[in-house]
């Protein structure tokens, strides 16, 4: 079997939702959830509140699309016609067939609609089936409960938990990260017809 390409100029959709790479000129797509929901970010080690924290985040995400590291996409919801948000591949490493999903952030009005079902189901489809991943992993604040029950549901299994293993933005505190995955030959194996279920 042929060794994984890095992705290049990726466009993912269904009738729902269209990810695409991420681009400076987001910066305005992004804008109004930046200025008006600050605690998208609560969780974040990098935060996109506000305009220039928001081209920071953009401008950072780009250069690790760049050093073939990251893979970042914006979110367009079909179905209201605005940008939701943005999400990525990351720790990208093709020589062992493994990626990390996360970076993922939607405005408050597209928060338990189904977007973020859509949106895993393209990525997760892109990941085993065009990039030919053995494994894609998810990690999250433990504090985040929302996170936590979102990669659950669309069948993530929680392998455990990294004790202080990250600083947190502004803050002495270090935080726990849990860690879950889903396999390849999971994804094939009742994953994603789960998945599709739910859609």
């Amino acid at each position: 079997m042929t060794a994984p390409q890095f992705p290049q100029n990726t466009i993912l959709e269904d009738e729902f939702v269209l990810l695409r790479p991420l681009d400076l000129t987001d910066v305005d797509n992004l804008l109004d959830i930046s200025l008006n929901e600050p605690e998208t970010w609560y969780y974040s080690l990098v935060p996109a509140n506000g305009k220039e924290n928001l081209i920071n985040y953009i401008q950072i995400a780009i250069k690790a699309r760049e050093n073939k590291t990251e893979f970042p996409f914006i979110v367009f919801d079909k179905k209201s016609g605005k940008y939701a948000g943005s999400t990525r591949f990351y720790d990208i490493n093709l020589a062992f067939k493994t990626l990390q999903l996360g970076y993922t952030w939607y405005g408050k009005d597209f928060r338990g609609t189904g977007l973020n079902k859509h949106c895993k189901y393209l990525l997760l489809c892109f990941a085993f089936e065009t990039l030919g991943m053995e494994r894609v992993e998810f990690r999250a604040d433990n504090n985040n409960e929302r996170s936590i029950a979102a990669m659950k549901s669309i069948g993530c299994k929680v392998e455990g938990v990294l004790r202080s293993n990250m600083p947190t933005y502004q803050s002495d505190v270090r935080r726990d990260s849990i860690i879950l995955s889903i396999l390849k030959e999971e994804w094939f194996g009742g994953v994603k017809e789960n998945l599709i279920k739910k859609l």
